[in-house]
């Protein structure tokens, strides 16, 4: 019988993606007591109010080492996450932190050596794998239905308002590392014992880099698999800012040897056109008056509840936790993979030459 055990969760960072996490764990059946920590500790306290927190503060550390938390989840910017991560898993805390796991190979290396000295538990939020289309492809995959892969192809295409509104936050945060990084993880997931040996890339700029950001327009990326597997990857987000999607726009195909999967994820099936204007997920003051709805990729907010990928992957991971069910969040071994791969496709776009992918190149880039 599976167990039934009470937690306390602690939710760092109480920004867009943290007040929807705060948001969902006040309402698990699991959760019994709940912190939030921000650096505005204005901010921290209308989460906590909102939510029913129990303790609210400024100090990350406040919260992650409360004795009544047994789980953290890290929804800093990208480039703060390692610091709150060590800190729980230094404290005995399971973990969950945002995508991607950080953004230099040397921070992933820390936190999954100490992961390993804690013998704790870290996942990394790929919310993509909780999307209904991708869920039911990683099934047929299993059931052999595909054959063997011998090809992948995918695309992922975004507006400038939100490559803008990511790279004002960060610099480092860029459409390959931050967002490509959702089908890295997925080819992981989907052919888990074919890791990507050889990376060519390359870039070309435009719109992003005149108004100023070290960005290009557009960076497309051929892969080689360890058993000659080719995966096509290309990656966009030169759309103009009131192109009508929330969120991605995306595509992803699996070529077999005794059948093809292809996953339309363009989000063209469901649109509004209003007068009142949409407001984007993402980028704060932004409205569009056309809008591919389902294109926000956490979800959405329905009846008074949040629905979608994100819901469905805290509620597994709150779950896994509470009850010991296994879960298909991604693991930090796996998440150092993606971002090794997204880093050689900049790496190969900036040197103009293929990068091999060993364990000696990772420790180099390190």
């Amino acid at each position: 019988m599976p167990q039934h055990r009470q937690i306390g969760v602690a939710v760092v960072g109480a920004g867009r993606i943290g007040a929807m996490r705060a948001h969902l764990a006040a309402a698990h059946p699991a959760v019994r007591f709940l912190a939030v920590s921000d650096a505005d500790p204005a901010r921290a306290r209308a989460l906590a109010d909102k939510t029913q927190a129990r303790v609210s503060s400024a100090d990350n550390l406040e919260v992650i080492s409360h004795p009544e938390v047994d789980a953290v989840i890290v929804s800093t910017s990208e480039h703060e996450h390692t610091a709150p991560v060590l800190q729980a898993l230094e404290c005995g805390k399971a973990v969950l932190v945002e995508k991607p796991i950080a953004l230099e190979l040397e921070d992933a290396s820390r936190i999954l050596a100490a992961l390993e000295a804690s013998r704790g538990n870290l996942r990394v939020g790929y919310s993509r794998r909780f999307k209904r289309r991708y869920l039911t492809a990683k099934e047929q995959v299993k059931l052999g239905r595909v054959g063997k892969i011998v090809g992948i192809s995918a695309r992922l295409y975004n507006t400038r308002a939100q490559v803008y509104q990511m790279l004002n936050r960060n610099p480092g945060a860029t459409p390959v590392v931050d967002s490509l990084t959702y089908y890295v993880d997925l080819l992981g997931w989907y052919a888990p014992d074919n890791p990507v040996v050889e990376v060519s890339a390359w870039g070309q700029a435009g719109t992003i880099r005149a108004r100023g950001y070290d960005c290009d327009d557009v960076t497309w990326a051929i892969l080689r698999l360890a058993d000659g597997a080719i995966v096509n990857l290309g990656v966009s987000f030169a759309f103009p800012d009131h192109y009508p999607s929330l969120g991605y726009s995306g595509r992803f195909e699996i070529l077999g040897t005794e059948g093809v999967l292809v996953i339309d994820d363009d989000h063209l099936d469901q649109l509004l056109c209003t007068e009142h204007g949409i407001p984007h997920i993402y980028v704060p003051d932004h409205t569009v008056n056309m809008a591919f709805l389902g294109s926000s990729a956490p979800g959405d907010w329905a009846e008074g509840d949040f629905w979608g990928p994100l819901a469905s992957e805290t509620r597994a991971w709150l779950d896994h936790l509470s009850t010991g069910r296994p879960c298909a969040l991604t693991t930090a071994a796996e998440a150092r993979n993606n971002l090794a791969v997204t880093l050689a496709i900049e790496h190969a776009v900036a040197s103009g030459k293929p990068v091999k992918l060993s364990p000696a190149w990772a420790s180099a880039a390190a």
